[in-house]
């Protein structure tokens, strides 16, 4: 059974950093894209980044691009997403998802695999 599990959310106070983990079990995504979206209250999911299966091809959101950073680690099956100079409306539900195989996308419907979510809050 495939699992994603993330962690790392929390309450910061704007201007400050959060690292978020995804760790992946019941099979390998050295092959596979994986990505983070973010819900808020009232709004639909969006697309925060994506990262191809080596690693080196990714994509991320105007409104995080030089902010976040996704990256991955294929020996501990985890993506992680570093997130600086946080504003307040980066506060939502992130979630961790993978596609089974194929590259980058920010389409949320291509993806196979879905984590529960953590909450990250940003405070003024």
């Amino acid at each position: 059974q495939v699992q994603l599990v993330e962690s790392g959310g929390g309450l910061v106070q704007a201007g400050g950093s959060l690292r978020l983990s995804c760790i992946a079990s019941g099979r390998s995504f050295s092959s596979s894209a994986m990505a983070w979206f973010r819900q808020a209250p009232g709004k639909e999911r969006e697309f925060v980044a994506t990262i191809g299966m080596s690693g080196r091809s990714t994509d991320y959101a105007d409104s995080v691009k030089g902010r976040f950073t996704i990256s991955k680690d294929n020996v501990k099956n985890t993506v992680y997403l570093q997130m600086d100079s946080l504003k307040r409306e980066d506060t939502a539900v992130y979630y961790c998802a993978a596609r089974k195989w194929g590259s980058t996308t920010d389409n949320a419907h291509a993806y196979d695999y879905w984590g529960q979510g953590t909450q990250v809050t940003v405070s003024s």
